[in-house]
């Protein structure tokens, strides 16, 4: 109705007040215009029904079409609803539901149990199938038809997914699956024997025969056997025997007797047809011949292979490829060890000459490439890769006899010297031999002095010489072998020699000198490896080529052992000398022959020392140990001497005879150290203790005042005696008396 909505939105109060200003919202109205207001809505409002009224009247057919419409609704809404009240009250009365819903549950059931018999239906069709399957296969095994058979058992291993099993399978597949089991077997067994009868090695004479036929009753084809076994996948299996036989009886004489091996083929017909191919071992009349570069034994073995590939594999690359590696990697592994590994040079210098077997070598691999016997994808390439990696392989042998040599000198090795070397005085010849030829005498390297080593020592330097002589001369491959070996022996000494000592290095004896020694000459020989050869060295080995690191051990060696035999020989004086009692009372017959025995002890064990270090050791060595030795010795003796408190005249006279005993026993040992080096150096000064020693014996028999005297020019002081020495001294041989006590105070006095 747009006329009234027109009407409706036509109705504004600012009109209604027109005459009154309304901008301002705070302004309030008054009762006349309140009045007006009132009067003009009412105006306005008979004017709305006035219009609404006509408007009715207007549509009145309209309106009445829309109130009969309505009703028609409602008359039919009530309709259905009696129809739903009257479904309702049916459904209440009757449960039609439950017996929809039991009809639709016995319809699944039935569709489920026609679906599993029709299942049921299938699996003993299929079961029927498999066993009529395994019983044409076992009727073919035994007509021969050996290849139908073969696929039979192929495709019924696909069916019975054997190496498949699952729990929960019916057992009928069980049976089947041990029923198939059993044809399998069979076929394998009777497979295996017809190639067990096919291929023979007679050994009286010496001919590899090939059935071609097998089978006693009914000949069946040896290719149709090997189709089999290839269907069923036991090609390997079935040859695996035939090989061995082939490799131990044929290839084997092949290689190992290739100047006298010759093989001759052969074959028997019957009926015009081939059954039987012979391949016969003859001996070679020529058999002086030397197979040097490999071409007999190549050419041996591939008159072998090709006779294989033809007979028993008749051309199929299948059959060639599983022969080949049942045989293959013994065959490689034989040539290597029996030919390859024995032809490789001695000498560097010879590494050249291998080019032809090197060259033989591929040849005859690619030959069996062709021939499919080698797979090329394969690494077969042994032979080739261990042929021209023959300068590993010769580096690899000379390291290991380089190795060898070097244990075998430290064993064999008794480190002791020759008799004539043994008994030399302090110069360097001896009954006229001539001890600078001799193997045990060398000229150290920086020192330029000659000294006596062991003959192993002196082998192994020249064995490390010769090596890094051949290390200049190499190629960087060979020379890395051959400077770990020269390193590796001189470490062996280190690790060999100690041990084989050990017993010798805990006494007193030639070896341990001969150790120190050889430990001196080692020190400086490797010290000066690097400047000797480095320059010439490949540049590769310049990197890492080294030996100032070893040099180190070998001097530590050699002081460690000298220091050693130094401390097991004072320790061994100063065991005789404990055997004197400290000296006391020697007046006692007793008493004076256990000091004597035990002086006399002293000076044997210093002479056997003296006749085993002078010959050995470098005189400045010999001079500097011996020293050492002689002043622990005096030291003792004078200390137990000083330290009696108490020493009667006999007493005196019998110490001072001992220590003239000692002294003239000794002048032979203290005449060798005189002349033992051009050091001018006296010999006091080196053993302090024995102008002490000599002074003692003076002070023995010398009066009071003269050991005052003596003490006061500073001749004791001198001599090493201490102040407190010589008081005790005075006291122990003189009696109290006023002459002592004046003395005793002069020395207290006087200070040096």
């Amino acid at each position: 109705m747009p006329e009234i909505d027109a009407l409706f939105e036509s109705i504004n109060v600012r009109d209604l007040l027109a005459g009154h200003d309304l901008n301002d919202p705070t302004t309030p109205l008054s009762a006349p215009d309140l009045r007006l207001l009132i009067n003009r809505l009412e105006s306005h409002s008979l004017r709305i029904k006035s219009k609404v009224q006509s408007y009715l009247v207007a549509h009145h057919s309209e309106f009445s079409e829309l109130f009969s419409t309505c009703q028609d609704a409602v008359s039919r809404t009530r309709l259905i609803s009696d129809d739903v009240s009257d479904v309702l009250q049916l459904i209440s009365d009757r449960p039609i539901d439950v017996e929809i819903r039991s009809v639709v549950d016995e319809i699944t059931e039935k569709t489920k149990e026609v679906k599993l018999k029709r299942e049921s239906l299938d699996l003993v069709s299929a079961i029927v199938g498999i066993c009529e399957a395994l019983q044409e296969t076992k009727e073919a095994l035994k007509g021969g038809r050996f290849r139908f058979a073969a696929e039979r058992i192929r495709e019924l291993k696909v069916v019975l997914r054997i190496g498949e099993e699952e729990e929960g399978e019916p057992l009928a597949y069980v049976l089947l699956r041990n029923e198939w089991s059993d044809c399998f077997d069979e076929i394998q067994e009777v497979l295996a024997k017809f190639m067990e009868s096919a291929v023979r090695f007679e050994l009286d004479s010496r001919k590899l025969r090939i059935k071609l036929i097998v089978g006693e009753t009914t000949g069946i084809a040896l290719s149709t056997v090997l189709e089999a076994m290839e269907v069923i996948g036991m090609l390997d299996y079935g040859l695996a025997k035939a090989a061995d036989s082939i490799f131990k009886h044929v290839i084997t004489p092949a290689v190992t007797h290739a100047s006298t091996f010759a093989a001759v083929e052969d074959s028997s017909k019957t009926s015009g047809e081939i059954t039987e191919a012979t391949l016969k071992l003859d001996q070679s009349s020529d058999h002086k011949i030397e197979d040097v570069d490999g071409e007999a034994i190549y050419s041996g073995i591939l008159k072998v292979v090709k006779f294989i590939c033809s007979s028993l594999c008749f051309g199929n690359v299948t059959w060639i490829h599983s022969f080949g590696r049942l045989t293959w990697p013994r065959i490689s592994e034989l040539i290597i060890s029996k030919f390859l590994s024995k032809v490789v040079p001695e000498d560097a210098s010879k590494l050249a000459d291998f080019q032809k077997i090197i060259e033989r070598t591929s040849q005859f691999e690619t030959a069996l490439k062709e021939l499919n016997f080698v797979s090329p994808s394969d690494a077969e390439g042994r032979l080739s890769r261990y042929a021209e990696d023959v300068e590993v392989h010769f580096a690899s042998r000379k390291k290991i006899e380089i190795l060898a040599k070097a244990r075998y000198f430290l064993l064999q090795c008794n480190f002791t010297l020759p008799q004539e070397l043994a008994m030399r005085n302090s110069s360097f010849k001896s009954d006229g031999v001539d001890v600078n030829s001799s193997k045990h005498m060398v000229r150290l390297l920086f020192t330029s002095e000659m000294c006596v080593v062991s003959e192993a020592a002196s082998q192994l330097m020249h064995l490390v010489h010769k090596t890094l002589e051949d290390v200049c001369v190499s190629s960087a491959r060979v020379a890395s072998e051959f400077y770990h070996a020269a390193r590796d022996s001189i470490l062996l000494y280190e690790a060999v020699v100690p041990v084989k000592l050990g017993k010798q290095l805990n006494g007193i004896n030639q070896a341990a000198v001969l150790l120190h020694n050889d430990c001196l000459y080692l020190f400086e020989e490797v010290l000066g490896l690097a400047f000797e050869y480095r320059s010439s060295f490949p540049s590769s080995i310049k990197e890492y080529a080294v030996f100032a690191d070893v040099a180190p051990r070998f001097k530590l060696m050699a002081e460690e052992v000298l220091q050693r035999q130094v401390q097991l020989v004072m320790s061994s004086l100063q065991e005789a000398i404990d055997g004197a009692d400290g000296f006391q009372d020697t007046h006692q017959i007793k008493q004076f022959e256990s000091a004597k025995f035990s002086i006399e002890q002293v000076v044997f064990s210093l002479e056997k020392v003296h006749m085993i270090w002078e010959p050995v050791l470098r005189p400045k060595t010999y001079k500097q140990s011996m020293c050492v030795v002689l002043e622990s010795v005096f030291r003792r003796i004078t200390r137990d001497i000083l330290l009696l408190d108490d020493m009667a005249a006999d007493e005196t006279f019998q110490l001072q005879r001992l220590i003239h005993l000692m002294l003239e026993n000794l002048s032979s040992l203290l005449g060798s150290l005189k002349s033992a080096d051009d050091a001018s150096r006296p010999l006091d000064d080196l053993i302090p203790s024995l102008r002490k020693t000599r002074k003692l014996a003076e002070l023995l028999d010398m009066p009071l005042k003269s050991i005052t005297s003596a003490w006061e020019s500073g001749e004791l002081f001198s001599c090493n005696f201490t102040r407190t020495e010589v008081q005790d001294f005075i006291k122990a041989i003189f009696t109290d008396s006023p002459l002592r006590k004046e003395c005793l105070w002069r020395i207290d006095d006087f200070s040096q």
